[in-house]
């Protein structure tokens, strides 16, 4: 591999600090994104709702493709991030239900709210 210039490296380091600062912050996001949805799913669970809402979902991935936009980000990639983020939600609003039919409402929401701490 050829020698990279000491200004080029600087440069590239610079640029990767700056990424994985973005990335931890994209990582905590998400995090505090879930702890919400949990909170939903738990809601959800509660009141005999469905998992899935997908009025809400349509609604949601057409608002992120215009924020990806006007973000000058491709609004395909904005959608199919979103579109896996909402399978995960479903997935655990799926498991949170089960988990109300079987244990009942208060043994989920002091497990999911304990999942949520960690």
């Amino acid at each position: 591999m050829s020698e990279i210039d000491e200004s080029v490296r600087a440069e590239l380091t610079r640029l990767r600090e700056s990424i994985d600062n973005i990335d931890a912050a994209v990582v905590h996001m998400l995090a505090e994104r879930f702890k919400c949805t949990q909170q939903v799913g738990v809601l959800k669970a509660k009141h005999q709702l469905p998992p899935a809402d997908p009025a809400r979902e349509a609604r949601q991935i057409a608002r992120l493709r215009e924020l990806a936009e006007s973000a000058k980000l491709d609004p395909a990639f904005a959608e199919k991030l979103l579109n896996f983020i909402i399978a995960e939600v479903i997935r655990h609003h799926e498991t949170i239900a089960d988990g109300t039919a079987a244990d009942g409402a208060a043994a989920t929401t002091d497990r999911t709210i304990a999942d949520g701490a960690r």
